[in-house]
C-alpha cells in the first residue's frame, strides 16, 4: 500500500510540488475563522541554513534544543505545586521543543486549537448567560450554608487573645 493513497488499493495521488518542511514558508490552512484565513508554519526544523547543512552540526543542535526545552518544562513541573507560572512555563518549553520537534509542533497547534474554540465557545452569550447563573446560584449555596454554620456555631476564633 502507499503512503499516498487514500484508498487501499487505489492508485496514489501525485505529490503537490511543496516546499520541504522546514524551509520556513508559511502555508494557509482551510481553517477560516469570521473571515480570517489562518496561515501556518509548515512542520520541521527551524534551525538556520548552515546548522542544517551539517548532519553532526544538527544532531547536536537538536540535542541542545532537546535539553534546554526539558530543562524549561521540568522547571514548569516544578512550579505547578509550588508558587509560579506553572503552565505558561511548560508551554514555553514545548514552545522551545517546536522549534525543532514536528511533534511538539503538533502539541502546540493541537493545543491552540482547543484553547480557541473554548475560548468561543465562552463567548457565546447562551454559554455565558447559563455560566452566570451557575455561579450565582452557587454563591447563594455556601452563603446559606455559611450563615447555618454561623448561626449554628458562632464565629469563633481559633486562637485565645484573652490569656
Amino acid at each position: 500500500m502507499n503512503a499516498e493513497s487514500d484508498e487501499r488499493g487505489g492508485a496514489a495521488a501525485p505529490a503537490d510540488p511543496a516546499p520541504a518542511a522546514g524551509d520556513g514558508h508559511k502555508s494557509v490552512t482551510g481553517d477560516v475563522t469570521e473571515g480570517v484565513v489562518k496561515e501556518e508554519r509548515e512542520l520541521g526544523s527551524r534551525a538556520p541554513g548552515f546548522i542544517k547543512a551539517s548532519r553532526a552540526l544538527h544532531l547536536s543542535w537538536q540535542v541542545g534544543v532537546f535539553v534546554v526545552g526539558l530543562a524549561v518544562v521540568a522547571a514548569g513541573v516544578v512550579m505547578l505545586p509550588l508558587p509560579g507560572p506553572g503552565w505558561l512555563v511548560i508551554f514555553g518549553g514545548m514552545a522551545i521543543w517546536a522549534t525543532e520537534f514536528v511533534w511538539a509542533q503538533l502539541v502546540l497547534r493541537w493545543t491552540r486549537r482547543k484553547v480557541t474554540e473554548a475560548a468561543q465557545r465562552a463567548l457565546d452569550p447562551k454559554v455565558r448567560q447559563r455560566n452566570i447563573i451557575l455561579t450565582v446560584i452557587g454563591l447563594v449555596i455556601i452563603a446559606v450554608l455559611v450563615g447555618i454554620y454561623v448561626w449554628k456555631f458562632g464565629i469563633v476564633m481559633p486562637w485565645k487573645i484573652d490569656e
